[in-house]
C-alpha cells in the first residue's frame, strides 16, 4: 500500500475516534454541571481544555470559561483544529482523498455526518439538547466503524483504520481518566479515598463502562476499580490493555515478519499492560502512571509515522 493512502486512512480513523472521545469529554462535563459541587464551576470546567487543547486559543476569544463556551469552542469552532468540527471535516476530506480505497458505503456515512454537522450551531445545539447531540456525534461514529468493519475489504487499508482507531482510544481513555480523576479527587484527600459515586458514574458513563462496572464489580464506584477496569481489564473495550491487544496484533499483521520498531515499542507497553497490577499503579501513582503511557503512546504514533507513513518522524513532532 502507498505510504499516503495509509496515511489519510489512518487519520481519518483517528479523527472520527477523537472527535467520538470529545463528544464524550463534553457530555461527562455537562453531566457533572448537573450535579450539586462545592467546587468553582469555573475550575469544573478546565479539563475540557486539558483533554482537548485544540489549537490553545481559547483565551483569545473568550472571557469566561463556561460550558457554554467550552461547547463553542471545542465542538463547534470551525477556526478550532482540534475541535468536533474540524475533526470530521478532516476526516470527510481523508476519506474524499481515499474514495477508491474505502467502500461506497463508508464515503456516503463520513460525507452525510459532515453534511450535517455544517448545519449545526450554538443555538441549534441548545434547541436540540447537549446530550442529544453528544449522541449523535457518537451514533455517527460507532456508524462509521460498524461499515467498515462491514463492508470494506479487511485487507492493509483496512488495518490502518483499525490502527487510528485504537492509537487514538487508548490517548483519550487514559487522558480522560488522569483528568478527571484530579478534578474528582482533590488535593485535600487521600489518593484512592470515597468520592461522591454520582460523579464517578458520570465518568464511567462518558467512556461507556457504566454497566459494565456494575456486571463485574457488584458494588459502589471506586477510584481503584475505575482505574483498573479502564486500564488493565483486556475485556472492557476502551480499557488501554484492549486498545494495545488490537494495536500489536495489527502491526503484527502490517509488519509481517520485519523487525520494525513501532512492533517493538507496542509489544513492550502491552506486556505492562498484561502483566499489571493496579496495586503497582497506584504505588506508582496514577497521575504518573498515565503521563508515561500518554507520553509512550505518543511516541509509538510517531514511531508507525517512521515506519510506514509519509509523514517523516520530525516533521511529525513539529505537527
Amino acid at each position: 500500500m502507498l505510504s499516503r493512502t495509509a496515511e489519510d486512512l489512518y487519520w481519518m480513523a483517528r479523527n472520527m475516534e477523537r472527535a467520538e472521545n470529545t463528544a464524550r469529554m463534553l457530555e461527562v462535563s455537562f453531566r457533572m454541571s448537573m450535579l450539586p459541587s462545592s467546587m468553582d464551576r469555573e475550575a469544573e470546567f478546565q479539563p475540557i481544555l486539558a483533554i482537548a487543547p485544540g489549537d490553545g486559543t481559547f483565551q483569545d476569544h473568550y472571557d469566561k470559561l463556561s460550558f457554554e463556551n467550552a461547547v463553542r469552542y471545542v465542538a463547534l469552532d470551525p477556526e478550532n483544529n482540534g475541535s468536533i468540527y474540524s475533526l470530521i471535516r478532516n476526516a470527510r476530506e481523508n476519506a474524499r482523498a481515499r474514495r477508491a480505497s474505502i467502500s461506497s458505503e463508508a464515503w456516503e456515512t463520513l460525507n452525510a455526518t459532515w453534511l450535517q454537522m455544517q448545519s449545526f450551531d450554538f443555538d441549534e445545539v441548545r434547541r436540540w439538547g447537549f446530550r442529544d447531540f453528544f449522541d449523535w456525534v457518537k451514533e455517527r461514529s460507532h456508524l462509521f466503524r460498524g461499515v467498515v468493519f462491514g463492508t470494506m475489504l479487511h485487507d492493509d487499508g483496512f488495518r490502518f483504520l483499525r490502527l487510528g482507531t485504537f492509537i487514538e482510544r487508548a490517548d483519550n481513555t487514559a487522558r480522560i481518566l488522569d483528568v478527571k480523576y484530579h478534578v474528582l479527587l482533590p488535593d485535600t484527600e487521600q489518593v484512592g479515598g470515597y468520592v461522591d459515586y454520582y460523579q464517578w458514574a458520570a465518568l464511567l458513563r462518558s467512556v461507556g463502562a457504566y454497566r459494565a462496572y456494575r456486571r463485574i464489580y457488584h458494588d459502589s464506584i471506586y477510584p481503584w476499580r475505575v482505574a483498573e477496569l479502564l486500564i488493565l481489564r483486556e475485556d472492557m473495550p476502551r480499557s488501554l490493555h484492549h486498545c494495545y491487544s488490537i494495536v500489536l496484533a495489527t502491526l503484527d499483521e502490517l509488519a509481517k515478519e520485519k523487525p520494525l520498531e513501532c512492533r517493538r515499542l507496542a509489544g513492550q507497553t502491552h506486556a505492562q499492560l498484561r502483566y499489571g497490577q493496579i496495586q503497582a499503579v497506584f504505588r506508582e501513582g496514577l497521575h504518573e502512571y498515565l503521563t508515561r503511557f500518554i507520553e509512550d503512546n505518543h511516541a509509538l504514533g510517531m514511531q508507525i509515522q517512521e515506519d510506514f507513513l509519509m509523514t517523516p518522524l520530525a516533521i511529525a513532532e513539529a505537527v
